[in-house]
């Protein structure tokens, strides 16, 4: 597939229609026109959530934590669960009273949802309320799609997708420290269960000075933890290169001056190579982490999710991956409950985490999508069975997690700090380069330490974090 590469122009006709108009505004009302920006989902969808942010605030928006008092509202969906989708469109749904109140309220839905027609179906004819529904590779289009329904157009429900990329887009990143860096967007492997392909389109790769550049500007401005996201980072260049592939990339990337620790998800097995590997060991700004999602312990079940990879060749990887760096933390993503999974096949899930020793899972109840071939398989789990297994895997992989952690006991370790933790406000925490959780006391710890590495020593552990004392 030909590339189609776009550069967002910020000085566009649209663009400076609404920014007049929202000047004009603010001059009348002396307050700014106020824009809501609510993510559902993965790194990915956090990434976009910052670029639509970006594109609000270049517009002349002033960026609001509340709906109630928002001129536009942008909702970024997930497909990847129907949770997930039930979720936002609960939300959506009430959002109806606040049109109600401001008619001229914009709302905006996009993303993986909405890349599906039945979605777009839904949106249009249940949620009339809604002005604009777009996927996921049309955010460059906001501008122009807000300025004519500001105008006197019709609602925007928009099919087409061009999958185009689009550089220069605005940023307002959620962290002054922590950084995403998308580096190529959709997926070519169709695995059985999954709606990615469907949603976002094939892998489009970025072009390599374009990553590398911004890779560097956020070294220069001080971001210390930098994330490379893609659905398979280990196929990046492969529709653009011949003789330049993602291991290429995180050595040009971990040569650059300053700094940070460089992070990259998700891998596939099946193109995790030797090269990358060796990468990663002889560079230290490198995280000794990796995220290698095995999914199931059955070869047989693996097959009927496409996964293009068995247990020997998984095992094979980690085992490389231990050899080149001891030291290195390995996470994983575990789905219980596939269409067909007998007990023996679960039975070969636990025994692979008993064999790998994961740092950590991110596990998962098996959810049907409509769309992908594993919806269509007449061999569905009861779901008694499906949260049975599950409730059994996360006993044995918080036992083995525990273990884990309790090897760290002693150890010093370099944390990236993040200030106040999210569950409780008298207490700090922070990452290690292995993206483990370290939890302390605030004492003898001020505001300007956050977003800075301090070293730190283990005093104890638990499944789930690192304390210092």
């Amino acid at each position: 597939m030909e590339q189609n590469f776009i550069f967002f122009d910020k000085d566009s006709e649209y663009i400076k229609r609404i920014q007049n108009e929202n000047y004009i505004y603010e001059k009348e009302h002396s307050i700014k026109r106020f824009g809501f920006v609510l993510t559902f989902g993965c790194q990915q969808n956090e990434a976009d959530g910052e670029k639509i942010g970006g594109i609000l605030r270049l517009l002349g928006y002033e960026l609001t934590d509340s709906p109630d008092n928002a001129d536009i509202i942008v909702v970024n969906t997930c497909a990847i669960r129907a949770h997930a989708e039930e979720k936002a469109l609960s939300i959506i749904g009430q959002y109806k009273h606040l049109k109600a109140k401001n008619s001229n309220l914009i709302i905006v839905i996009c993303g993986c949802m909405t890349a599906q027609e039945s979605r777009r179906n839904d949106i249009k004819f249940k949620y009339p309320y809604v002005d604009i529904a777009i996927g996921t590779s049309s955010l460059h289009r906001l501008p122009e799609l807000i300025c004519k329904r500001r105008g006197i157009e019709r609602r925007q429900i928009l099919a087409d997708e061009d999958y185009s990329i689009a550089e220069n887009l605005p940023v307002v990143r959620e962290s002054g420290f922590r950084a995403w860096v998308s580096i190529m967007y959709g997926c070519n492997n169709f695995c059985s269960y999954c709606i990615v392909p469907y949603v976002r389109g094939r892998e489009r790769s970025r072009k390599k000075e374009e990553i590398i550049a911004e890779v560097h500007s956020l070294a220069k401005e001080g971001y210390k933890d930098i994330t490379l996201l893609g659905q398979n980072v280990n196929s990046y260049g492969k529709d653009l290169y011949t003789d330049y592939a993602f291991a290429d990339l995180l050595s040009d990337l971990a040569s650059i001056d300053g700094d940070f620790i460089l992070k990259f998800m998700t891998s596939h097995p099946k193109d995790a190579s030797d090269k990358l590997i060796d990468v990663m060991s002889k560079n230290t700004k490198i995280a000794r982490h990796f995220h290698l999602p095995l999914q199931s312990g059955s070869d047989k079940v693996l097959k009927e999710m496409n996964r293009h990879y068995d247990r020997e060749r998984y095992i094979s990887i980690v085992r490389k991956l231990r050899e080149k760096m001891p030291d290195i933390a390995i996470t994983s993503d575990i789905i219980v409950g596939f269409p067909g999974e007998t007990d023996e096949d679960f039975e070969a899930t636990l025994e692979m985490l008993e064999k790998v020793e994961f740092d950590m899972i991110y596990s998962f109840i098996y959810s049907p999508r409509n769309g992908t071939p594993a919806a269509k398989f007449d061999t569905q789990i009861a779901q008694e069975i499906k949260s049975e297994r599950f409730d059994r895997l996360l006993k044995l992989q918080n036992e083995i997690s525990r273990k884990k952690n309790q090897r760290h006991v002693g150890e010093t370790l370099r944390v990236l700090i993040d200030g106040k933790s999210k569950n409780n406000d008298s207490v700090w925490c922070g990452r290690t380069e292995a993206n483990k959780i370290v939890l302390f006391d605030p004492d003898g710890f001020s505001e300007k330490d956050i977003g800075t590495i301090k070293e730190m020593k283990i005093k104890r552990a638990d499944t789930f974090a690192l304390y210092i004392k």
